[in-house]
């Protein structure tokens, strides 16, 4: 659209501006019928096809009694051009070029604009490009490939090693690992199984597998990501308010002003005969003088980068928090995250990992190693459903330890479970348990239980035949990313809170580990933004880190609610920002991204309020001729979209594992 208005603008307002500078040289080159005429058509080529956009957008603008840019520059465009043309009528000087070169220039900028603008948009392009173009699925017992916007929910798919999974659904067959870095930003492989979830545009590194497609179309994970991106970049930001203020009464005023500028040049020249030196210079007359005067007013005031200072940063912040897997929900969540002072972690899965893991095994029995403690345990647990079991499944897996399956197993709700391994009787559970089978417990036993429990600890006893073999800890251990995010939110100054429907003893011992002084235990989910709204009296900005699904409410209640990704379930709705990866120095890149951002759009303002508030007066004292005064504006609108995109350049100071 603009580089054709641009290639036409150029061609036919060159020649205009060679007749310029020949008549500097040549007085009488201006004053031969054929260069005047040729320069009429020429301007007016210029004047209809490159001016049209902006002429079509002044007179719909004035048409519902508002003003907009274009005003300006459709008024300061056609008093050139007309001036000249009444000009040739009567004999007088031309300035068709100085009609022509303010198009010209301002489609130059709009063409730069609408380059950098594009650039802007680099991340949407490549989450797009990241998605598989066909999917091979298999309907009525037959395979075949489709278009990827042609698969249904419930189809079968088929997908090869190092092939890309079309859309999102479960492993209905087949074992593989999954690169899932264009999702999280980690670059280790994820095993995926039968009943795992596997998500479009993630890569099948070296497995065959079938899924079920459960999410299609605009509901998978991607299109949720892109979707969440466009919708912050078209959104406002409450600091765009304040241009859009001064934008609604900006063009009247300086409407105003360039009949001012008029009228007293008009008087100096035509009442006092007041001619400046630069004019006389030239041999311009007073009243040429007081129109080309009024023109450079209206062109150079054109409020163009004033209307992009704040869409361009946010265009390009949002762009760049996609990119780093921090997903702004709207402009005002990208604005404000900065302004948080307090922080509330929700324990489980956010500042832990949110699955239990073996922390500790004591053999208390000379005769039993760690690995034969984790052999009779795993053994008696497995096939149970039961999360602390399947840890001690994991753990016995992790060190290659063969299991035996029980012959027999029998769960006890609340204290653990009895089994029978290679024909001998094993107790697995808490004190409660082992003393029901009346074994005796010694006071070492109790002095090692109570310094694994002060640590927020499960600990579970094994015995065989009524002899105590050992003991196993459990605990949802704690993110080494929390320590570290901790630490830096603290160093920043934010206040940092753990809140937890867990017992006060494990919230404490998490909350130690990771730093945290203050904490609120045994909260119900539904209390958690009664919490965050007690917090709020206190007249503090609160975040609130959570999963996105039980804590809701809280995230709904704070100022910005980070919802920490599963990787399969992003919680784009609740949250004001959405974090891809579960490293929660996330947190900090969101509020140093937000920052950033703030601190460009402010620099865009500053520099367009600066830029005009200097150049009017300028313009209306005659120094600028109105072709400087077009070159100047269109630079001030590029200097804006240039300085924006500096946040393409953006790298959080603390996280290297960003992509």
């Amino acid at each position: 659209h603009y580089r054709n208005r641009l290639i036409v603008g150029t061609i036919f307002t060159t020649p205009l501006m060679v007749f310029m500078f020949i008549d500097m040289g040549i007085d009488t080159f201006m004053e031969l019928d054929s260069v005047r005429y040729s320069s009429l058509v020429l301007a007016t080529i210029v004047y209809l096809y490159v001016g049209w956009p902006f002429f079509k957008s002044a007179f719909k603008a004035i048409t519902h009694f508002t003003t907009n840019m274009d005003v300006l520059v459709s008024l300061g465009s056609s008093a050139a051009y007309i001036y000249s043309v009444v000009s040739l009528i009567i004999g007088g000087p031309l300035y068709f070029e100085s009609a022509a070169f303010i198009l010209t220039a301002l489609v130059v900028g709009k063409y730069l604009e609408a380059i950098a603008k594009g650039r802007t948009s680099d991340s949407i392009a490549n989450l797009l490009g990241l998605q598989p173009k066909t999917a091979r699925v298999i309907r009525d017992e037959v395979e075949f490939d489709i278009p990827i916007s042609e698969v249904l929910v419930d189809d079968i798919v088929i997908v090869r090693p190092g092939e890309k999974i079309p859309v999102d659904g479960t492993i209905i067959e087949g074992i593989t690992a999954v690169d899932e870095s264009m999702l999280t930003g980690e670059s280790l492989l994820v095993d995926k199984k039968k009943d795992d979830l596997v998500i479009g545009a993630t890569i099948n590194k070296n497995g065959f597998i079938k899924f079920r497609a459960e999410k299609v179309g605009s509901d998978t994970v991607l299109s949720q990501i892109i979707k969440s991106v466009e919708d912050a970049q078209g959104s406002k930001a409450p600091v765009q308010r304040l241009a859009d203020r001064v934008s609604a009464y900006f063009v009247p005023i300086v409407i105003i002003l360039a009949i001012t500028t008029l009228a007293i040049w008009l008087i100096l020249g035509g009442v006092f005969g007041f001619t400046p030196i630069r004019a006389a210079l030239i041999s311009q007359n007073w009243y040429t003088h007081a129109i080309l005067n009024t023109v450079a007013v209206l062109v150079i005031a054109c409020p163009c980068a004033l209307g992009l200072a704040t869409p361009t940063g946010i265009m390009v912040g949002s762009g760049k928090g996609a990119e780093l897997g921090i997903l702004f929900k709207n402009a005002e969540s990208l604005e404000k995250t900065l302004d948080i002072d307090t922080i509330l972690f929700d324990k489980t899965g956010t500042l832990t990992k949110g699955v239990p893991e073996v922390t500790d095994v004591i053999p208390l029995n000379p005769k039993f190693s760690e690995e034969n403690i984790l052999y009779l345990s795993a053994s008696a647990e497995k096939g149970s459903e039961h999360s602390l079991g399947e840890s001690i499944v994991r753990a016995a897996s992790m060190r290659n330890i063969s299991l035996d399956e029980p012959d027999e197993f029998k769960a006890i709700p609340g204290k653990g479970i009895l089994a029978t391994v290679k024909g001998e009787q094993i107790i697995l559970g808490n004190k409660s348990l082992i003393e029901t089978q009346k074994i005796s417990l010694t006071n070492n036993l109790d002095e090692k239980m109570s310094s694994l429990q002060k640590d927020g600890k499960t600990v579970m006893i094994l015995a065989k035949s009524n002899e105590i073999l050992g003991l196993i800890a459990v605990a949802d251990v704690i993110k080494e990313s929390s320590i570290e995010a901790v630490r830096i939110l603290k160093s920043l100054g934010k206040e940092v809170i753990m809140v937890t429907g867990d017992n006060k003893r494990t919230a404490e011992a998490i909350a130690k580990q990771a730093g945290i002084e203050r904490v609120f235990a045994e909260v119900l989910p539904e209390d958690k933004a009664k919490l965050v709204r007690e917090i709020q009296q206190e007249n503090r900005k609160v975040g609130m880190v959570g999963d996105g699904i039980n804590d809701a409410p809280a995230l709904a209640q704070a100022e910005i609610g980070f919802a920490v990704a599963s990787g399969t379930d992003v919680s784009i709705e609740t949250a004001n920002v959405t974090l891809m990866r579960s490293d929660l120095t996330q947190v900090v890149d969101a509020i140093e991204l937000s920052g950033a951002t703030l601190k460009i759009i402010k620099q865009n303002l500053l520099w367009a309020f600066f830029f005009n508030i200097i150049a009017i007066p300028v313009a209306a004292s005659g120094l600028l001729i109105p072709m400087i005064a077009a070159a100047a504006m269109a630079f001030s609108s590029v200097f804006v979209v240039t300085n924006s995109l500096r946040l393409k350049l953006f790298k959080p100071k603390i996280n290297t594992n960003n992509s």
